[in-house]
Formats: structure tokens, sequence, C-alpha cells
């Protein structure tokens, strides 16, 4: 197999022991046609050089990558599923493929997948994955990247010649099986299982794992301060998140505790949604009649689930000491989110108080106004050297609006952030890259139709240059 001498792989996570995963078979599927291929990332990781066939028979039929495990894992953890705890989840249609080394800056990685057959935490399901789904996820995981949230990447989508029955889409519908890269797939659910089970010994181990692999910075010598600071650690990745989701008008959709990884990384993406305007109430999944995952309850329900992981290092650390630590996630977000507006502004910081006064203003304007949400961003990108341009935009009318006089004037204390790409040719159109519900369902359409990929591929391309405007790579950490 060709690959880069940097690739370097690894079986760090097998090293957890078999008490925390099942060895499985992936299925083997009647057809291969490679969809979607993330060279930008396979570079990054020293895959680059793979031939198409050979990336189909490590990513599609999954022959074992060199160095990496010799059987993919099914990771094993529970959850609050809407918040009724589940102790029959786990890996039921993906596993651990593989790990490997990020080229750029050495931090492990996993290769995990979404519909590559049955688990034992299948249950009575196939372990499939729609082609849709993994279209979906491409899109929704392309998208926040470019928006600077930190997101797992889809890695590979490859379409396998099944018909597949769902109840949420017209069905017969075709399948695939996708490939994702990210940081970890240890979850609060992953805790909550041991928890459950009282093993104390593994939680013990869990907890180490997940601190020397992914934090090792906040390794203390104390078991009680190591729990404690990796409690503060996780708040901080997960408020990180919150914020730069509410800053992207993004809605998740199912915030479930076995949907929220320790590491801080949004991932798992089912019926996600962006907003078309500031809608608080607004919601992404059809089956969340109660609001619960509501656009402006994301901050209140990832802190939710921080108190069930702290619940699970109650046998390792005091209650006190955890709780001083939940105390990290709220002065995390109201820091987070004002970053991650100026960032969607491409602004220099001011400080604490005056980013966080134009935060408030921006949001009360897009609150009261209903300005498409997307575009008040797109429209104000650099601040006020941006004006002219914002009074030829389709939104100019909301800024000559009263409700927008307190932005304007808390923009004009802020600067251009270095580097600014305002003569990108994204900027030289009227409207921004957006990924509304409408839009998505009308990329699919031809697929599914005619097997007509020229949309897709156009939007991909679509978001790559608002990428490239907004310096993305720069943006996230990860």
């Amino acid at each position: 197999m060709p690959h880069s001498a940097d690739y370097r792989a690894s079986t760090h996570h097998q090293e957890l022991g078999p008490d925390f995963y099942d060895v499985v078979r992936p299925a083997e599927f009647p057809q291969h046609i490679l969809r979607y291929r993330n060279q930008r990332w396979a570079e990054r990781v020293g895959l680059g050089s793979l031939t198409d066939e050979e990336w189909i028979d490590h990513l599609g039929r999954f022959a074992p990558l060199p160095g990496s495990f010799e059987q993919p894992l099914a990771l094993r953890y529970h959850g609050h599923q809407f918040r009724t705890y589940n102790p029959h989840l786990g890996d039921g249609r993906g596993f651990l493929f593989a790990q490997l080394h990020d080229v750029q800056d050495s931090r492990l990685l996993d290769l995990a997948t979404k519909g590559s057959g049955q688990t034992p935490w299948s249950r009575h399901a196939d372990g499939r994955l729609t082609l849709k789904g993994g279209v979906r996820e491409i899109l929704a995981t392309e998208m926040l990247e470019a928006l600077g949230v930190e997101t797992s990447k889809s890695f590979s989508l490859i379409e396998t010649g099944e018909e597949l029955e769902r109840g949420d889409e017209p069905s017969p519908t075709r399948s695939s099986v996708l490939v994702r890269l990210s940081h970890s797939h240890i979850r609060i659910g992953t805790f909550q299982r041991l928890l459950y089970l009282d093993e104390t010994d593994n939680l013990r181990k869990l907890l180490d794992y997940t601190i020397q692999t992914n934090m090792p910075e906040i390794w203390r010598d104390d078991e009680a301060d190591r729990a404690a600071a990796f409690l503060e650690e996780v708040c901080r990745r997960v408020a990180r998140m919150g914020a730069q989701w509410m800053a992207a008008g993004f809605v998740h959709g199912v915030l479930n505790t076995d949907n929220i990884n320790v590491t801080g990384e949004s991932f798992d993406y089912g019926p996600w949604r962006f907003l078309p305007v500031y809608e608080p109430g607004f919601t992404a999944a059809y089956f969340d009649e109660t609001g619960l995952y509501a656009f402006g309850r994301q901050p209140d329900t990832l802190l939710w689930n921080l108190f069930r992981l702290a619940e699970c290092l109650l046998p390792l650390a005091q209650q006190s000491s955890l709780e001083q630590a939940l105390t990290t996630f709220e002065p995390a977000l109201h820091r987070e989110f004002p970053s991650a507006i100026l960032r969607r502004l491409g602004l220099q910081s001011r400080g604490f108080e005056q980013d966080g006064a134009l935060a408030k203003a921006l949001w009360t304007f897009l609150h009261e106004s209903k300005a498409p949400f997307e575009q008040t961003f797109f429209d104000w990108y650099g601040g006020l050297v941006s004006a002219h341009r914002a009074e030829q935009s389709p939104s100019a009318n909301f800024y000559a609006q009263p409700s927008f006089q307190p932005v304007r004037a808390a923009l004009e204390s802020f600067a251009p952030a270095p580097q600014l790409q305002l003569d990108h040719p994204y900027f030289a159109g009227p409207t921004p890259c957006t990924m509304l519900i409408d839009e998505v369902e009308a990329l699919w359409a031809p697929i599914a139709a005619e097997d007509d990929w020229s949309r897709f591929q156009a939007k991909l391309a679509e978001i790559r240059s608002m990428a490239e405007a907004y310096g993305a790579e720069k943006l996230i950490q990860s």
C-alpha cells in the first residue's frame, strides 16, 4: 500500500482491553462505488497517495491499514436519550477501524465508520446507513469546518449497492458506508456505562487513558485532582463547541449523552439543521416534540450532559471538587461565544467587555429583526470596512432599521482581523453559501432521481471557497 513517509498508524485504543469494545467483522457489500474522498485530510494522515481502488479496499471492504487494528472494534457505551437512560447502546452500525497520527501536529486520530454492518449492539437494526444519510453528514461536516466549528471530518463515502427500508424517507433507499475522522470516539456515555456496571477500576483506566491520549497537559498525580481537572477541561471544550454551534446558527438535533465527545468535537450528525433566521425554539428533529434540543436550549443541554459526566467521576473524586469543576462551563461559554462571533465577523478582539457588547448587540438585532442569519455575517465580515458591501446586500433594508444601530455603533471600536481576505472571490457575490433544509433536499433530489452528483459536487466547491475566504483552517484547533 503506497502511503507517505509520514504515515504513522496506532493500536492505542486496543490497550484499554476487551472490556471496552467487541471485535467485529465488517459487512460484505455487493457493490463499492466511491462517492466522496476527502483528499485534503487524507494528506494530513499520510493516505493521500492511495489509488481509488486501494481506498475502496481499505475504507469499503475494510482491509486493515498497516500497523493498526487487525480487526475492527465496536465500542461499548450507554447514554441518556432525550433524558431517558438506555443501557443497551453501543456501536450498533459502526466501529473503530483504525488509528493514525496527523502529519501536521502528530495528534492521534480515529477512523470510525457508520453503516459498516451489524455488531453485538445492533439489536434488531440492520447496521446500515442510507446514502442520503451519508450525503447529509458530508454536507454538515464540510459546512461546519468552513465556519470554524470543531467537528469530525467526513473522510470517505462509498455507495454499497443494497436497498434499505426506512420509515423517515422514501423506501427502498440506497445504502452507503461512511468513514469519519475524529480525535476521539470516547463519549460521556462511555463513562456512564462503567458507572452503571460499577466497574470502578475500568472507570479509572478510561479516565487515565483519555487524559494521557487527548489532554496530557492536565495530568495530576493525585487521582481526585486528576478527575476534577479532567471534568474542567471537558467543560471548557464542550463550552467552546456549543458557542461555535450558536455562532454558526447550527442545531445538532440529538444531544444525547452518547453523542457528546469528551474532546469537544461535534460529531454523529442525524437530523441537523442550520437556522434561516434567529429562532431560539427552532428544532432539527421531527421527533423532538417538546423542543428539548432546540437551538436556544443547546447550551443548557450540554451542561445537563456534563452533570451526567460528573456523576460518573464520583467514585474517583469528592463531590465538592466536581461541583466546582462544573462551574467552569458557564464562564467558558460566555468567553467563547463572543470569540466565536468575532471570528465569524473577521474582527480583532477588543477585550472581553467590548467583545461581549458587540455579540449581545448583534444577537439582539438578529432576534428582533429576523434578518437572514448567514447573510448578516456575510455582509458584515470585516466590520465597518464592509459597510458599502452591506448596503448593496439583499438584507440592506434590515440594516437601515433602528434595531441595527447598536450593532453599527459597537462595530466602530473594532478593526478587521489580520490577513482578512475581503478581496476573495467569495465576497464578490451578493449572497453567502448556506445549507438550509430546502437546499439539502434540492442537492439530494438529482442524486435520487438520476444519479446526478453535479449539484452536490458544485456545493462542495462552494463550501471550500467559503472556507478559503474565511481562513477556516486557521480558525479551528483540530
